[in-house]
């Protein structure tokens, strides 16, 4: 549950731990949580406490090792690599948010920091905490189960369906009356900055990336069409590649646009922009999360970074758009992840006083069902899973190939699943092209694999491994 008090449960276990001489990493799914943790920890444990991830620098990491050596710093709170902080008499590790897909690396070695954790834990003897109001099924197949079924403070919140894509006269009224009564909202879009396409509505056709089998993301603030997978950049189009029919159209509210439409119906609102496009310093994560905290914003807009454990007391609005896009994904997981994130974003708001959750979707039936307790939809899933033979009842992984020449690619894949045929334990679901076919000039190609014996799964994948394939054990990402 959202707002249950588990941080103080956290804090309480750590003074154990280090009482015993003992030392504890906490892991965050990402950085933009560390600001307004780091404040909690340093006020409970003061220097003793270090921060860890992708952004410090090379100076403060040597300065933190130092310090893990001359036992002066005993806690490592951060994101995926502070596990692998040399820590030698290791008691504790909490996984926040332990349900986050941040924990898994979409590039080699693709780890689950997650389950590296679980696995650290066993194999030293530490005490191990998974953490989540909303837990990832498979963790709460696996492992026991503590559930805090009272928020610390409790608060009344009112949920409402409305239906449409955009931000229409509902979001804009609710609003305005929030921030009016000198309250704070937050504004869930599924699409960062202008991350949306140019189509053609005489042939349908999108705007690709020359490089790349998908489409080009329109760029408005930065006047031009990006590629956010091989980085390609050319200027915006006005009329379609294919057959020069003018204009092109847009599908898909991005923040950039969503800021200018609430603006210009509410022109003395000061909205926080919070997605990766505006947010890509640790500077400008605590400077836009102070400017919240201190009320000289008022409305809080972005995309998943939203829903990352924000805590702040004055939100009474949260708007979620866009979860029909999720629910429709092409994953097994998709139920999961929609419902997952309505939660995170819903437990944003009412953390002290009464909220109001506005929930854009056609899909009021299904997302209303599970609106009293997640729990719920974890059971109800886990029988659909079973009957399904998906995770956590079989073990996936998905082998991929990318070459230049795509003969030469679809020659490997075929060559791998005669291979793989031969172990009879292992079900080769489907193989051909990926979802999204080239990316950087290279043909892309998968074949996913399960099977419910773990063991014979890695012995197959181990006897078709070479340089030229990819394998992605227990694959979160399918495109």
């Amino acid at each position: 549950m959202t707002g249950s008090g588990k941080t103080e449960i956290f804090i309480s276990l750590m003074c154990d731990v280090l009482a015993r001489g003992e030392n504890i990493i906490f892991l965050m799914p990402e950085i933009s949580l560390t600001p307004q943790m780091q404040k909690r920890l340093t006020k409970y444990f003061g220097q003793e406490v270090a921060l860890w991830h992708s952004k410090i620098t090379k100076k403060r990491k040597t300065q933190i090792l130092e310090g893990i050596k001359d036992n002066s710093i005993k806690i490592i709170a951060g994101a995926r690599s502070s596990l692998f902080v040399p820590f030698e008499n290791l008691g504790l590790i909490v996984v926040d948010e332990e349900h986050d897909d941040s924990y898994k690396s979409n590039s080699r070695p693709r780890y689950n920091a997650r389950d590296i954790a679980v696995l650290i834990a066993q194999k030293v003897g530490a005490k191990i905490v998974l953490a989540s109001a909303t837990p990832s099924i498979s963790s709460y197949f696996k492992y026991d189960v503590v559930k805090l079924s009272q928020p610390y403070i409790k608060t009344k919140k009112k949920y409402k369906f409305i239906l449409g894509e955009k931000i229409d006269n509902n979001i804009i009224l609710s609003i305005d009356k929030h921030f009016k009564d000198d309250n704070q909202s937050i504004l869930f879009v599924p699409t960062r900055g202008n991350f949306k396409y140019l189509y053609c509505q005489s042939c349908g056709e999108t705007h690709k990336c020359p490089y790349c089998s998908v489409g080009m993301a329109l760029h408005r603030n930065y006047k031009y069409l990006k590629c956010h997978y091989c980085n390609y950049v050319e200027a915006i189009i006005d009329s379609c590649s294919k057959c020069n029919y003018f204009p092109l159209s847009t599908n898909r509210i991005g923040t950039v646009e969503a800021i200018d439409i609430i603006k210009e119906a509410i022109p003395n609102i000061e909205i926080e922009q919070f997605d990766k496009d505006s947010i890509t310093t640790t500077k400008k994560l605590k400077d836009a999360l102070k400017r919240f905290e201190e009320k000289k914003s008022n409305l809080l807009l972005g995309t998943q970074m939203l829903s990352k454990g924000h805590d702040y007391a004055n939100i009474t609005l949260s708007v979620i758009m866009g979860l029909d896009y999720i629910l429709g994904l092409s994953d097994y997981r998709a139920r999961e992840r929609a419902l997952s994130l309505l939660f995170q974003i819903a437990g944003r708001s009412g953390r002290s006083k009464e909220a109001e959750i506005i929930i854009q979707s056609a899909n009021s039936d299904f997302f209303g069902n599970y609106l009293k307790d997640y729990e719920d939809f974890i059971k109800d899933e886990l029988l659909f899973l079973e009957m399904a033979e998906y995770p956590p009842f079989v073990s996936l992984a998905r082998v991929l190939v990318a070459h230049k020449k795509e003969e030469r690619g679809a020659s490997i894949v075929s060559s791998c699943v005669d291979g793989l045929k031969i172990f009879k334990d292992i079900t080769i679901v489907g193989y051909g092209k990926a979802p999204i076919e080239k990316i950087a000039n290279k043909f892309r190609f998968t074949i996913l694999l399960k099977s419910k014996n773990r063991i014979e799964l890695l012995k197959a994948l181990h006897s078709v491994n070479s340089r030229d394939i990819e394998i992605d054990f227990d694959p979160i990402d399918f495109s």
